[in-house]
Protein backbone atom coordinates (compact mmCIF):
# COMPACT_ATOMS: atom_id res chain seq x y z
CA UNK A 1 0.00 0.00 0.00
CA UNK A 2 1.34 3.42 -0.94
CA UNK A 3 1.38 6.25 1.61
CA UNK A 4 0.17 9.71 0.64
CA UNK A 5 1.09 12.98 2.32
CA UNK A 6 -1.13 16.05 1.92
CA UNK A 7 1.10 19.13 1.87
CA UNK A 8 -0.58 22.49 2.56
CA UNK A 9 1.63 25.58 2.09
CA UNK A 10 0.31 28.42 4.22
CA UNK A 11 1.01 32.15 4.25
CA UNK A 12 -1.46 34.78 5.47
CA UNK A 13 -4.33 32.26 5.41
CA UNK A 14 -5.93 32.96 8.77
CA UNK A 15 -9.43 33.14 7.29
CA UNK A 16 -9.04 30.34 4.75
CA UNK A 17 -7.01 27.59 6.48
CA UNK A 18 -9.90 26.38 8.69
CA UNK A 19 -12.00 25.87 5.54
CA UNK A 20 -9.15 24.07 3.77
CA UNK A 21 -8.59 21.64 6.63
CA UNK A 22 -12.34 21.06 6.92
CA UNK A 23 -12.33 19.86 3.31
CA UNK A 24 -10.16 16.89 4.32
CA UNK A 25 -13.14 14.75 5.23
CA UNK A 26 -13.73 11.08 6.02
CA UNK A 27 -13.64 10.16 2.33
CA UNK A 28 -10.22 11.72 1.81
CA UNK A 29 -8.98 10.24 5.08
CA UNK A 30 -9.36 6.80 3.52
CA UNK A 31 -6.88 7.61 0.73
CA UNK A 32 -4.38 9.91 2.46
CA UNK A 33 -2.20 9.13 5.46
CA UNK A 34 -0.94 12.39 6.92
CA UNK A 35 -1.39 16.15 6.56
CA UNK A 36 1.61 18.48 6.65
CA UNK A 37 0.90 22.20 6.98
CA UNK A 38 3.98 24.31 6.21
CA UNK A 39 3.68 27.83 7.56
CA UNK A 40 5.99 30.26 5.79
CA UNK A 41 6.20 32.51 8.87
CA UNK A 42 2.76 34.07 8.48
CA UNK A 43 2.52 37.42 10.31
CA UNK A 44 -1.21 36.95 11.01
CA UNK A 45 -3.05 34.33 13.05
CA UNK A 46 -2.67 31.51 10.51
CA UNK A 47 -0.81 29.18 12.86
CA UNK A 48 -3.35 29.50 15.65
CA UNK A 49 -6.24 29.03 13.22
CA UNK A 50 -4.58 25.92 11.76
CA UNK A 51 -3.97 24.40 15.19
CA UNK A 52 -7.61 24.85 16.16
CA UNK A 53 -8.87 23.41 12.86
CA UNK A 54 -6.54 20.41 13.09
CA UNK A 55 -8.43 19.16 16.14
CA UNK A 56 -11.30 18.04 13.89
CA UNK A 57 -9.17 16.27 11.26
CA UNK A 58 -9.96 12.57 10.71
CA UNK A 59 -6.28 11.93 9.90
CA UNK A 60 -2.99 12.64 11.66
CA UNK A 61 -1.38 16.00 10.94
CA UNK A 62 1.75 18.04 11.60
CA UNK A 63 2.22 21.81 11.52
CA UNK A 64 5.74 23.07 10.88
CA UNK A 65 7.04 26.60 10.55
CA UNK A 66 9.85 27.44 8.14
CA UNK A 67 12.95 28.65 9.97
CA UNK A 68 12.97 31.62 7.59
CA UNK A 69 10.71 32.97 4.83
CA UNK A 70 11.39 30.61 1.91
CA UNK A 71 8.50 31.72 -0.32
CA UNK A 72 6.18 29.21 -1.99
CA UNK A 73 8.94 27.31 -3.78
CA UNK A 74 10.97 26.97 -0.61
CA UNK A 75 7.95 25.59 1.24
CA UNK A 76 7.65 22.93 -1.48
CA UNK A 77 11.28 21.99 -0.84
CA UNK A 78 10.55 21.61 2.87
CA UNK A 79 7.56 19.37 2.14
CA UNK A 80 9.30 17.23 -0.50
CA UNK A 81 12.24 16.71 1.87
CA UNK A 82 9.78 15.74 4.61
CA UNK A 83 8.06 13.22 2.35
CA UNK A 84 11.33 11.53 1.40
CA UNK A 85 12.58 11.49 5.00
CA UNK A 86 9.37 9.89 6.29
CA UNK A 87 8.92 7.40 3.47
CA UNK A 88 5.80 8.71 1.76
CA UNK A 89 5.10 7.48 -1.76
CA UNK A 90 3.03 10.44 -2.96
CA UNK A 91 2.64 14.10 -2.09
CA UNK A 92 -0.67 15.81 -2.76
CA UNK A 93 -0.28 19.59 -2.80
CA UNK A 94 -3.27 21.61 -1.60
CA UNK A 95 -2.78 25.37 -1.27
CA UNK A 96 -3.89 26.91 1.99
CA UNK A 97 -5.89 29.78 0.45
CA UNK A 98 -8.97 27.63 -0.26
CA UNK A 99 -9.14 28.17 -4.01
CA UNK A 100 -9.02 24.47 -4.92
CA UNK A 101 -11.24 21.68 -3.60
CA UNK A 102 -9.45 18.41 -2.68
CA UNK A 103 -12.73 16.58 -3.27
CA UNK A 104 -11.91 16.87 -6.99
CA UNK A 105 -9.01 14.48 -6.43
CA UNK A 106 -10.78 12.05 -4.09
CA UNK A 107 -12.19 9.80 -6.86
CA UNK A 108 -8.86 9.88 -8.70
CA UNK A 109 -6.97 8.73 -5.62
CA UNK A 110 -9.60 6.07 -4.92
CA UNK A 111 -9.16 4.74 -8.45
CA UNK A 112 -5.36 4.77 -8.09
CA UNK A 113 -4.91 7.20 -10.97
CA UNK A 114 -2.01 8.89 -9.16
CA UNK A 115 -0.11 5.59 -9.09
CA UNK A 116 -0.19 5.34 -12.88
CA UNK A 117 1.78 8.55 -13.50
CA UNK A 118 4.65 10.56 -12.01
CA UNK A 119 2.61 13.74 -11.69
CA UNK A 120 -1.16 14.14 -11.56
CA UNK A 121 -1.78 17.85 -11.98
CA UNK A 122 -4.98 19.75 -11.39
CA UNK A 123 -5.98 21.94 -14.31
CA UNK A 124 -8.16 25.04 -14.12
CA UNK A 125 -8.39 25.17 -17.92
CA UNK A 126 -8.89 21.57 -19.03
CA UNK A 127 -12.29 20.60 -20.44
CA UNK A 128 -14.67 20.11 -17.53
CA UNK A 129 -12.87 22.53 -15.19
CA UNK A 130 -14.87 25.18 -13.35
CA UNK A 131 -13.67 28.70 -12.51
CA UNK A 132 -15.67 30.82 -10.09
CA UNK A 133 -14.84 34.50 -9.72
CA UNK A 134 -11.76 34.18 -11.93
CA UNK A 135 -11.22 37.31 -14.03
CA UNK A 136 -11.49 36.90 -17.80
CA UNK A 137 -8.14 38.59 -18.45
CA UNK A 138 -6.40 36.12 -16.15
CA UNK A 139 -8.05 33.24 -17.98
CA UNK A 140 -6.92 34.64 -21.32
CA UNK A 141 -3.38 35.18 -20.06
CA UNK A 142 -3.17 31.63 -18.76
CA UNK A 143 -4.26 30.22 -22.12
CA UNK A 144 -1.49 32.22 -23.81
CA UNK A 145 1.20 31.03 -21.41
CA UNK A 146 -0.08 27.44 -21.49
CA UNK A 147 0.38 27.52 -25.26
CA UNK A 148 3.85 29.08 -25.09
CA UNK A 149 5.08 26.54 -22.54
CA UNK A 150 3.58 23.66 -24.52
CA UNK A 151 5.44 24.78 -27.65
CA UNK A 152 8.70 25.32 -25.79
CA UNK A 153 8.60 22.00 -23.94
CA UNK A 154 7.00 20.06 -26.80
CA UNK A 155 4.46 18.72 -24.30
CA UNK A 156 0.83 19.76 -23.98
CA UNK A 157 0.26 21.68 -20.75
CA UNK A 158 -3.24 22.79 -19.77
CA UNK A 159 -2.14 24.54 -16.56
CA UNK A 160 1.24 25.86 -15.42
CA UNK A 161 0.57 25.46 -11.74
CA UNK A 162 -2.71 25.18 -9.87
CA UNK A 163 -3.08 24.70 -6.14
CA UNK A 164 -4.03 21.02 -6.36
CA UNK A 165 -1.48 18.46 -7.59
CA UNK A 166 -0.12 15.03 -6.72
CA UNK A 167 3.48 13.89 -7.21
CA UNK A 168 5.08 10.46 -6.95
CA UNK A 169 7.99 10.67 -4.50
CA UNK A 170 9.99 8.28 -6.68
CA UNK A 171 10.06 10.96 -9.37
CA UNK A 172 11.76 13.58 -7.18
CA UNK A 173 13.94 11.25 -5.06
CA UNK A 174 17.06 12.74 -6.71
CA UNK A 175 16.02 16.05 -5.04
CA UNK A 176 16.56 18.02 -8.25
CA UNK A 177 13.74 20.29 -7.03
CA UNK A 178 16.18 21.79 -4.53
CA UNK A 179 17.92 23.79 -7.23
CA UNK A 180 14.71 25.38 -8.56
CA UNK A 181 13.63 28.94 -7.76
CA UNK A 182 12.13 29.69 -4.35
CA UNK A 183 9.60 32.25 -5.57
CA UNK A 184 6.25 31.85 -7.32
CA UNK A 185 8.00 30.64 -10.50
CA UNK A 186 8.83 27.35 -8.74
CA UNK A 187 5.86 25.61 -10.36
CA UNK A 188 6.89 26.83 -13.82
CA UNK A 189 10.39 25.47 -13.35
CA UNK A 190 9.05 22.24 -11.88
CA UNK A 191 6.80 21.69 -14.88
CA UNK A 192 9.74 22.16 -17.26
CA UNK A 193 11.81 19.77 -15.15
CA UNK A 194 9.05 17.19 -15.60
CA UNK A 195 9.19 17.71 -19.34
CA UNK A 196 13.00 17.52 -19.45
CA UNK A 197 13.03 14.26 -17.47
CA UNK A 198 10.20 12.80 -19.57
CA UNK A 199 7.97 12.40 -16.54
CA UNK A 200 4.59 10.78 -17.03
CA UNK A 201 2.22 13.72 -16.64
CA UNK A 202 -1.58 13.71 -16.51
CA UNK A 203 -3.91 16.69 -16.10
CA UNK A 204 -7.30 16.47 -14.40
CA UNK A 205 -9.99 19.18 -14.47
CA UNK A 206 -10.62 20.85 -11.13
CA UNK A 207 -12.86 23.57 -9.71
CA UNK A 208 -11.30 26.91 -8.77
CA UNK A 209 -12.75 29.90 -6.99
CA UNK A 210 -11.66 33.33 -5.89
CA UNK A 211 -13.58 34.80 -2.96
CA UNK A 212 -11.76 36.34 0.01
CA UNK A 213 -8.25 35.26 -0.96
CA UNK A 214 -5.44 37.81 -1.06
CA UNK A 215 -3.16 37.15 -4.02
CA UNK A 216 0.61 37.45 -3.61
CA UNK A 217 1.09 37.61 -7.38
CA UNK A 218 2.12 40.87 -9.07
CA UNK A 219 0.56 40.12 -12.44
CA UNK A 220 2.75 42.15 -14.79
CA UNK A 221 6.02 41.33 -13.02
CA UNK A 222 5.05 37.67 -12.87
CA UNK A 223 4.17 37.73 -16.57
CA UNK A 224 7.62 39.07 -17.49
CA UNK A 225 9.32 36.46 -15.33
CA UNK A 226 7.23 33.72 -16.90
CA UNK A 227 8.13 34.93 -20.39
CA UNK A 228 11.80 34.83 -19.41
CA UNK A 229 11.45 31.25 -18.21
CA UNK A 230 9.76 29.97 -21.34
CA UNK A 231 12.28 31.78 -23.55
CA UNK A 232 15.25 30.55 -21.53
CA UNK A 233 14.10 26.95 -21.67
CA UNK A 234 13.22 27.21 -25.35
CA UNK A 235 16.75 28.37 -26.17
CA UNK A 236 18.86 26.30 -23.78
CA UNK A 237 16.56 23.32 -23.20
CA UNK A 238 17.57 21.08 -20.26
CA UNK A 239 20.73 23.13 -19.63
CA UNK A 240 18.49 25.97 -18.50
CA UNK A 241 17.45 23.93 -15.45
CA UNK A 242 20.98 23.06 -14.30
CA UNK A 243 21.95 26.21 -12.30
CA UNK A 244 20.98 26.46 -8.64
CA UNK A 245 18.30 29.18 -8.45
CA UNK A 246 17.43 28.80 -4.79
CA UNK A 247 18.46 31.52 -2.37
CA UNK A 248 19.91 28.97 0.05
CA UNK A 249 22.17 25.94 -0.12
CA UNK A 250 20.35 22.83 -1.30
CA UNK A 251 20.03 21.49 2.27
CA UNK A 252 19.25 24.89 3.79
CA UNK A 253 15.45 24.64 3.82
CA UNK A 254 14.67 23.69 7.40
CA UNK A 255 11.53 23.93 9.50
CA UNK A 256 10.48 23.45 13.12
CA UNK A 257 7.55 21.35 14.29
CA UNK A 258 4.97 23.60 15.97
CA UNK A 259 2.07 21.22 16.57
CA UNK A 260 1.02 17.62 15.96
CA UNK A 261 -2.48 16.22 15.80
CA UNK A 262 -2.62 12.59 16.84
CA UNK A 263 -4.58 10.14 14.78
CA UNK A 264 -4.26 6.91 12.83
CA UNK A 265 -0.77 6.72 11.33
CA UNK A 266 0.70 9.54 13.42
CA UNK A 267 4.44 9.92 12.96
CA UNK A 268 6.77 9.59 15.93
Amino acid sequence: MSRTLVFIPMYRCERQIPRVLARIDARLAKVVDHVLVVDNRSPDGSREAAIQAMAALPVAATLVQNDDNYNLGGSHKVAFDYALTHGFDHVMVLHGDDQADPADFAPLLEAGRHREVDCLLGSRFAPGAKRIGYAWHRTAGNYVFNTLFSISAMRRFSDLGSGLNCFAAAWFKDRAYRRLADDLTFNNHLLLLMAATKARIAFAPISWREEDQVSNVRLFRQAWRTLGIVAGYGIRRAAYLKPHRGRRPADGYTATVVHQHAGPGVLS
